[in-house]
C-alpha cells in the first residue's frame, strides 16, 4: 500500500499545489482545511505524513502537532509563511521532521516529503526489531536459549503466510503469548486477536461460542450473538485446549477451515469470514486420534506448522530472565518497590524443575511480592516449593555425576554427659552432612529432611553469625 499524506491547509489553491507535486511519487493524498477536520482525519485514518500550516482559521497548527503521541505517530512537516527561528525550534522540539517556509518549490517539496517517509519507514523497522529481538525477547514471549530461539524462528518464517499453527507443550508454558507472537508478527497484527479456550466452555455452549447464534435459537439466547469466528474476521482465531473440544462439534470445525464459511446455530445462511487459524493442546494430539477423541482429518488439516513449546525447566539460563521480566511486572501490579534478586534466588530458581511451568513461577513471584514488602528479594522469602517426584526424577536440575544417597548418618549415642552437644550444633552437623551427601544442592538436601529450602537457608545463616 502507497504511504498516505495528509495536506493541512486553509488556502484551497495551495492545497491542490501540494497535490499536484506529489503526483509523480505516487503516494495518497487527503486534505483538511481546517484543525478540527485534520485531527478527526488523524483519529479515524492515521496518515503515515501530515503537511501541516501552522496559520489554521480555528487552531495553531502545533497545537495539532503537540497533541500527537510521540511513539507511532505520523511524521510532520511543518508549513508557514511567517517563519521565526523560534517557531522553528518549537516545531522541531514538538517531533516535527522537517520545517519549510512558504512559498515552497516543487522538487524541495518533493524531497522533503520523501525524507520525512523514509523515516518513518526506518522507525517502523526499528521498532519492529525492537519489539522481537531485545533483551532475548520476541514480543511478549522472553528467553535467549536456543529452544526459544528456534521457536521464533518458526513464527518469524511463517508470519507472511496464512497457513495454521499448532501449538503443543505442558500446561503453563506460555502457548496463549506464542499464538499472539503469530498474530503480531503477521500482516494480520491490526486486526482483532480472538482467544477461545475449548475445555472452559460447556460442550451444549461452545458452538455458539464459536459460531454465534440468532435470537431465538435456543434457551437463552434472547438476542443475536456474533461468535469468536465472526469478531476474528480479517484476523486470527485462537482456540486452545482443542482437544478438550466435543468430537461431534469437530465435524462443523472442519468444515469450517475448508470452506471459510459458517452458519450461525440458528441460521441457515452462510457466513464467509477470512480468519488465520492458531491452535494449542497440553495433550499429544495423536494420541487424542488414536484414542478417537479427535478427528484425523482434522488433526491433518491443521498441523500445518508445528511449534513445540519447551518446558521452563529445559530452557537454562530462561528461568532467570522470565523471573526478573515477572518480578518488574508484578511489582507494579502490586505497588511493590521491588529492586533486584539476589544471587542466592537466582541459583535456587535455576536448581527447581518447576512443574507448572512459567505459570508456577508466576504465582511464586506474586507470593514472594504480597507477603514481603522488601526492595531487595533474598531466599528466605521464596515459599516452600513442591517437589513432583516423577519430575524431579526426571528434571533434577545441576545434576552431579556422584549418586546422592538418602541414607542418614549413625550418630553414636553420648555414653556420659560430656560428650552432650548443644541441640543447635547437632542439628548443623547433621544437616551439614545431608547437604554434603547432595552435593550442595540445598533444595534437594530440604526436599529429603521435608522442610523447605528458605528454612536451610535461614539455619545456615544463623550458624555463621554463631561462628
Amino acid at each position: 500500500m502507497p504511504p498516505t499524506v495528509l495536506i493541512v491547509e486553509d488556502t484551497q489553491s495551495l492545497a491542490m499545489m501540494y497535490q499536484s507535486y506529489l503526483l509523480p511519487t505516487g503516494v495518497n493524498t487527503l486534505v483538511a482545511s481546517d484543525g478540527q477536520t485534520a485531527m478527526d482525519i488523524i483519529n479515524k485514518v492515521p496518515p503515515d505524513l501530515i503537511v501541516l500550516d501552522v496559520m489554521l482559521p480555528d487552531m495553531n497548527g502545533l497545537d495539532i502537532l503537540a497533541t500527537l503521541e510521540p511513539d507511532n505517530s505520523p511524521q510532520v512537516v511543518v508549513l508557514t509563511g511567517h517563519a521565526t527561528k523560534e517557531m522553528a525550534i518549537q516545531a522541531i522540539k514538538l517531533g516535527a521532521s522537517d520545517f519549510l517556509e512558504k512559498p515552497i518549490e516543487a522538487d524541495r517539496f518533493r524531497i522533503t516529503v520523501n525524507n520525512a517517509l523514509k523515516i518513518k519507514n526506518l522507525k517502523q523497522t526499528v521498532t519492529q526489531y525492537k519489539n522481537k529481538y531485545e533483551n532475548g525477547k520476541y514480543f511478549d514471549l522472553i528467553g535467549s536459549s536456543k529452544q526459544m530461539q528456534s521457536v521464533y524462528q518458526i513464527i518469524s518464517s511463517a508470519s507472511a503466510s496464512k497457513a495454521t499453527v499448532f501449538i503443543t507443550g505442558e500446561s503453563g508454558t506460555g502457548k496463549e503469548l506464542c499464538a499472539r507472537a503469530v498474530h503480531q508478527a503477521s500482516n494480520r497484527a491490526n486486526k482483532p486477536f480472538v482467544a477461545l479456550n475449548c475445555a472452559a466452555i460447556p460442550k451444549d455452549l461452545i458452538e455458539s461460542e464459536i459460531f454465534g447464534h440468532l435470537k431465538g435459537a435456543f434457551t437463552g439466547a434472547i438476542a443475536n450473538r456474533v461468535g469468536a469466528a465472526g469478531q476474528a474476521n480479517g484476523g486470527t482465531l485462537f482456540l486452545d485446549e482443542l482437544c478438550e473440544m466435543d468430537i461431534n462439534l469437530q465435524s462443523k470445525l472442519l468444515r469450517f477451515i475448508q470452506k471459510g464459511s459458517y452458519q450461525q446455530v440458528g441460521s441457515e445462511k452462510e457466513v464467509k469470514v477470512d480468519v488465520r487459524f492458531v491452535c494449542a493442546t497440553n495433550k499429544d494430539p495423536l494420541i487424542e486420534v488414536e484414542n478417537g477423541r479427535f478427528r484425523e482429518d482434522l488433526y491433518y488439516r491443521l498441523h500445518v506448522i508445528p511449534i513445540e513449546l519447551p518446558p521452563l525447566r529445559a530452557r537454562g539460563t530462561d528461568i532467570i530472565e522470565i523471573a526478573e521480566a515477572l518480578f518488574v511486572k508484578l511489582a507494579l501490579e502490586e505497588n511493590h518497590p521491588y529492586k533486584s534478586i539476589s544471587e542466592g534466588v537466582k541459583q535456587l530458581l535455576m536448581q527447581y524443575s518447576w512443574p507448572g511451568n512459567v505459570r508456577q513461577l508466576e504465582n511464586v513471584i506474586r507470593n514472594v511480592l504480597v507477603l514481603h514488602p522488601e526492595q531487595y528479594i533474598d531466599t528466605d522469602m521464596i515459599p516452600a516449593l513442591p517437589v513432583s517426584t516423577k519430575t524431579q526424577t526426571q528434571h533434577t536440575p545441576i545434576i552431579s555425576e556422584q549418586p546422592v544417597s538418602t541414607e542418614t548418618p549413625a550418630f553414636d549415642m553420648a555414653t556420659s554427659q560430656s560428650e552432650v552437644k548443644p541441640l543447635w550444633l547437632a542439628e548443623k552437623e547433621y544437616i551439614e552432612h545431608v547437604i554434603k551427601i547432595c552435593v550442595s544442592n540445598v533444595p534437594k538436601a530440604a526436599s529429603l529432611l521435608d522442610v523447605s529450602p528458605s528454612t536451610l537457608y535461614r539455619k545456615i545463616k544463623s550458624w555463621e553469625e554463631l561462628e
